[in-house]
């Protein structure tokens, strides 16, 4: 989305975020979350100052990797280039045995099980001016404000994330979607 693409630029800690995982060589590997969320949440309410990354996440899929704490290593660079930011990376090919979800086919498949829909966005850099973005339910909701609900996982864990993250406080204009 376009759109997105044009947001990160303009925000120069994202994209010095996305050079530092780009630099990792890592496969099928994107940002994610709210770190792409949450800019446009902010566009959409016309927010001057950014809201702090809380954490960036960082999410790859590589099936041959036999090193389960590998990530650490991942983390551990990260923080040192950019320690302001709480990094968090995860191999998405093991991670549907910590969910207990059927094997990922793939890091955008991997994203169809998250709790909420527009959380299941991500972006990368793929040269010096380049960037792909991805989405595993699209981008419309993201941008029609909305937090909706994935029946792929617990009612409960969606309430409760959307209660502790405090998004319709930092947002007032979203809107809670059950469908």
């Amino acid at each position: 989305m376009q759109t997105i693409i044009e947001l990160v630029k303009q925000d120069l800690p994202r994209v010095q975020a996305l050079e530092y995982v780009q630099a990792l060589n890592l496969p099928d590997c994107y940002i994610a979350a709210g770190f792409v969320r949450n800019l446009v949440w902010d566009h959409l309410h016309h927010k001057v100052v950014p809201t702090k990354l809380n954490d960036v996440d960082v999410i790859y899929f590589d099936s041959s990797e036999t090193d389960p704490d590998k990530y650490l290593a991942y983390e551990k660079v990260l923080s040192s280039a950019m320690p302001g930011l709480n990094w968090q990376v995860r191999n998405q090919a093991i991670m549907h045995k910590r969910n207990g979800d059927p094997q990922y086919l793939n890091s955008l498949d991997a994203m169809r099980y998250w709790p909420e829909k527009e959380t299941a966005v991500a972006i990368r850099l793929l040269d010096k001016h380049r960037f792909e973005c991805i989405a595993a339910f699209g981008f419309d909701s993201l941008f029609r404000a909305q937090i909706s609900y994935n029946p792929k996982r617990q009612r409960a864990v969606f309430e409760q994330r959307v209660n502790a993250k405090g998004w319709l406080i930092a947002w007032p204009n979203l809107q809670l979607i059950y469908e």
